[in-house]
């Protein structure tokens, strides 16, 4: 993977806390990859050694096929978790300034500019103040200042945390645009099914190693789960002798984990016997619960992690 990114044997420790523990990561260009765990699973701290804002204690972050340098750092794209805009700027004067910075002239910047603003839907607001934008635009300019000089590697720190659904999309779309045009972007996230539709590739890390790794439909197709979906609330008591368990339930319905012995049909008939199904689904497992199967954990500190965010 020469013409990429890649972590090798990445290690730190603070003090006597090991956060990572020789992880390795690719991020090959048109793709987008997602480095995904828990709050606490060491995805900040890794993406800080990307960067070079901290020495790992062992391992090396390559680029091209050799060891990365400040100068190629200097033309990445990053958007970090804590947020870095200047409040009192206004929109497109700050992302052209930040262009500029980054070696483009003022009329380039200024134009890189306007097109960021018109993809995140956000033109009609360029003369506004960032601090009098609400908390969901204010992060598609953070998204935007991270993009603005069009660097070729994009690394972005959980970029939905705490956006609503049409924010979500807008920065979504963006992401998309840009790998497709080859470039390289890694995003992080805690929000493990929130992402499942949009990376493609991932690296799971829990207590700083590596626990899951891959294609993300060839990870759920070589999964030994599978889950039945009814629109209809289900009552432990109904499943009776059909050997499946109640993984999630909620208003708009249940979703049944099936022994590996168990028909989906005879889960069904249970279910059916009880209320009427309407719309119902066997799937593979969620980016979510694959975590829970191999970090052998409780859907309840999975939940407690997230509640965190």
């Amino acid at each position: 993977m020469d013409e990429g990114l890649r972590a090798r044997g990445v290690s730190q420790r603070f003090g006597s806390r090991v956060v990572l523990d020789d992880v390795d990561l690719d991020v090959p260009p048109g793709r987008v990859i997602g480095l995904l765990g828990p709050n606490g699973a060491g995805k900040t701290t890794l993406m800080r050694i990307l960067f070079g804002v901290l020495q790992p204690d062992a391992g090396t972050v390559e680029w091209k096929g050799r060891r990365a340098t400040d100068d190629d750092r200097r033309s990445w794209g990053y958007m970090p978790q804590e947020r870095g805009i200047y409040r009192d700027m206004r929109v497109h004067d700050q992302l052209t300034w930040i262009a500029r910075l980054h070696g483009l002239d003022k009329a380039a910047g200024a134009a890189h500019a306007t097109d960021l603003l018109e993809r995140l839907g956000l033109a009609d607001r360029a003369k506004d103040k960032v601090g009098d934008l609400s908390g969901g635009m204010a992060q598609r300019v953070q998204l935007a200042a991270a993009m603005v000089h069009e660097p070729d590697v994009l690394v972005l720190d959980e970029p939905f945390a705490g956006l609503d659904p049409v924010a979500v999309e807008f920065l979504s779309n963006v992401i998309v645009e840009h790998v497709r045009a080859g470039r390289l972007l890694l995003l992080s996230s805690h929000q493990l099914d929130l992402v499942e539709n949009l990376c493609e590739t991932i690296t799971l890390v829990h207590h700083g190693r590596v626990v899951l790794r891959g294609d993300v439909r060839a990870l759920k197709a070589a999964s030994p789960d599978r889950y039945l979906r009814v629109d209809v609330t289900v009552e432990p008591e109904w499943l009776g002798r059909v050997d499946a368990t109640i993984a999630s339930s909620d208003a708009s319905g249940s979703r049944l984990r099936l022994a590996s012995s168990t028909d989906a049909t005879a889960a069904l008939d249970a279910v059916r016997a009880h209320a009427t199904v309407t719309d119902f689904g066997v799937e593979a497992p969620s980016l979510s619960e694959l975590f829970l199967r191999v970090a052998g954990e409780s859907a309840e500190a999975l939940h407690d992690a997230e509640a965190t965010a």
